[in-house]
């Protein structure tokens, strides 16, 4: 059976990764294709108890490499016991975030080393990459504006507008250096031209991949 496809979408709060996912596992699915939806951190039970200790508010003050062995924690769970299957069998996986997200918001925005985490996720991975990343990208104070229009958040929503700057800039840093990978589309503009895009990028890598 032919692999499936591995398709993560990335980016700060506000930036409409919710609306978009729907839009994109429709996409797939009028093809015909069976689409995995998942997110991270979570996809799997007990990853799922993971995102609550990483997204609650509490008491207890959470170190960044707490945070940042937490979130890799909730990623050996995700890959093997729901991204690596369903793509064994031939499924499409549209995941909300991987570790992308540990390099723009731990390494970019915490300040953590890029080489520790780059090791990690080595370990971690064990050579599975997405086939392209989804980066829906806007200034950090729209996302902000738009996080804060939508009501109280998690943790990872309440952070400074410097530290989602941070965050921002170590994403579009990641889709310099992966041109092959990443698709960058511009998420200030309005909806209905955000999602011609995301069409357009889903073209081309069905004309990749499909051929």
């Amino acid at each position: 059976m032919k692999r499936g496809i591995f398709i993560t979408v990335e980016g700060i709060e506000g930036t409409g990764k919710s609306t978009n996912i729907d839009f994109l596992t429709g996409l797939i699915e009028k093809r015909g294709f069976e689409v995995v939806r998942t997110r991270e951190p979570g996809g799997t039970p007990m990853a799922e108890q993971i995102r609550q200790l990483l997204l609650d508010h509490d008491q207890e003050d959470l170190p960044a490499i707490a945070e940042l062995l937490l979130f890799f924690a909730s990623r050996s769970l995700h890959l093997r016991n729901t991204i690596i299957p369903s793509l064994q069998q031939g499924k499409w996986v549209v995941c909300d975030r991987f570790t992308d997200a540990s390099r723009a918001y731990q390494g970019s925005g915490r300040g953590l080393d890029l080489d520790r985490i780059e090791r990690l996720a080595e370990w971690v991975q064990e050579g599975v990459e997405p086939d392209m990343t989804l980066l829906l990208d806007a200034p950090a104070e729209i996302g902000m504006e738009r996080a804060a229009a939508r009501g109280e958040g998690d943790r990872m929503d309440n952070e400074e507008l410097a530290f989602y700057q941070r965050v921002r800039a170590g994403y579009l840093t990641l889709a310099d250096m992966h041109p092959e990978r990443f698709a960058v589309v511009d998420a200030s503009r309005p909806l209905a031209d955000v999602q011609v895009s995301i069409e357009a990028e889903l073209e081309t890598l069905f004309s990749k991949n499909l051929d």
